[in-house]
């Protein structure tokens, strides 16, 4: 890794943290806890939906994911796929940044006519990058992965704007299956300009990095 791209990261994240608490897609509240995708207790949540309707902002977010996949794969990416639902719209984004095909994958076949799971056209073999808007802990990629893999497309990164970066198992379960995921901010860059901007209390700030240092407690 240049040092250049080094600086990329951290304006990537920096950009990305600024984006999120300014499009009202942080949510904090310790008094009545948010149920993650994962099932999990939290009294914290990211909304990535909410970039869609911010023109400058998806700009921005989607040329860093471009400049990462440029940076970070060694292969030649040739389809962007995007998980039903909300990984679709930002697979599009990022397809048309990169002039690619793009697909979208079903959480299941759909019941009626071709019962296709896959939505779009590419090759067997093709290198296909899955693209979603955010991940808690990661596992939940597999299915999309999997569905993929099972149309013979060659699949081993997964990319998201944003990454909760605090529950470790998910990764491993995309590392055991041979997939590295990539993302722009974690909730500790989150974390890092909410102090510096004074978003939040004294107190929610320091509840805030209690819980992310210790979330397993919550």
């Amino acid at each position: 890794m240049t040092e250049n791209f080094k600086i990329n990261m951290s304006n990537a994240a920096q950009d990305t943290a600024k984006i999120l608490i300014e499009t009202g897609a942080v949510n904090v509240n310790f008094d009545n806890m948010f149920t993650l995708t994962s099932g999990r207790k939290s009294p914290v949540y990211v909304d990535c939906r909410r970039f869609i309707s911010f023109p400058k902002e998806r700009s921005i977010l989607t040329q860093h994911m471009q400049l990462v996949l440029k940076e970070k794969l060694d292969e030649t990416v040739d389809v962007i796929a995007g998980g039903e639902t909300a990984g679709i719209p930002y697979a599009a984004f990022l397809a048309d940044k990169m002039n690619l095909p793009m697909l979208y994958v079903r959480k299941k076949p759909k019941g009626f006519g071709r019962m296709a799971q896959i939505e779009g056209v590419f090759n067997k073999g093709d290198h296909v990058v899955l693209v979603e808007d955010m991940a808690t802990d990661g596992g939940s990629k597999l299915l999309f992965v999997d569905a993929l893999r099972e149309a013979d497309a060659k699949i081993e990164h997964c990319i998201v704007p944003f990454y909760y970066g605090i529950f470790d198992e998910g990764l491993k379960k995309l590392q055991d299956n041979n997939i590295t995921m990539h993302y722009l901010a974690t909730w500790w860059d989150v974390l890092a300009y909410a102090e510096n901007e004074k978003i939040y209390t004294p107190e929610t700030l320091s509840k805030l990095r209690e819980f992310l240092e210790n979330p397993q407690n919550s």
